[in-house]
């Protein structure tokens, strides 16, 4: 006997009826507020001591490398000119965002 890998099945995306909407998730930013977490530390902010921002953070010379909302590490990118954050479930954020240059 073969054992032969099976197909999966494929459910097409999109409303399931014409005419039928989805509703709309609103997610919100991995910095948007109000944050549950640090976003230099990923500690529950109820949890963080004041102390445990880096100097450099209190500064604003350090981009933000935990998500605000759910406290994982996000994928960071520095540029000469500013940084881009994302998180895997909240989405991306960039500093021009946040900031004026």
């Amino acid at each position: 006997m073969v054992d032969t890998p099976r197909r999966r099945r494929t459910v097409p995306r999109g409303p399931s009826a014409p005419g039928a909407t989805t509703p709309e998730l609103d997610i919100p930013g991995p910095l948007a507020e109000p944050c549950r977490f640090g976003v230099y530390t990923g500690i529950e902010l109820e949890l963080q001591s004041p102390d445990a921002i880096p100097p450099a953070a209190r500064l604003g010379l350090e981009p933000p490398r935990f998500c605000g909302q759910c406290g994982r590490r996000m994928v960071v990118q520095v540029r000469p000119d500013g940084w881009s954050a994302r998180c895997s479930r909240h989405g991306a954020v960039d500093s021009t965002e946040m900031y004026r240059r």
